[in-house]
């Protein structure tokens, strides 16, 4: 089991940068591959990047490509994953949620992750 702690969300300008992190940790922790998705209001929850646990392959939403970059450090016990998000819109207002997927296929499913945070609120106005 994991547990997965997000922290970073604010609110912003549209066109500046923010980065979202994701404290997860438990046992085994690096052979989870990690995603973010996020949710607004009204919506439904949507993919937007993913790290394999393998090698650190990504993956990104299109709405998201060239913009935001997800990234990993690992430790002994714990895994950090980053959100980079650059060129930020109103449209990027949304929770953003941390997830974990245990030896993973870097899946853009929620379904595919069992393991989430609580959420970070990120609000861009314009």
């Amino acid at each position: 089991q994991v547990q997965l702690v997000e922290s970073g969300g604010q609110l912003m300008q549209a066109g500046g940068s923010l980065r979202l992190s994701c404290a997860a940790s438990g046992r085994s922790v690096g052979s989870y591959t990690m995603g973010w998705f996020r949710q607004a209001p009204g919506k439904e929850r949507k993919f937007v990047a993913a790290i394999w646990w393998r090698d650190d392959t990504t993956r990104y939403a299109d709405s998201v490509k060239g913009r935001f970059t997800i990234s990993r450090d690992r430790a002994k016990n714990t895994v950090t994953v980053y959100l980079q998000m650059n060129s930020l819109s109103p449209e990027d207002t949304a929770v953003y949620s941390c997830a974990a997927d245990y030896l993973g296929g870097n899946s853009d499913s929620s379904s595919s992750y069992a393991y989430w945070g609580q959420g970070t609120q990120v609000t861009v106005s314009s």
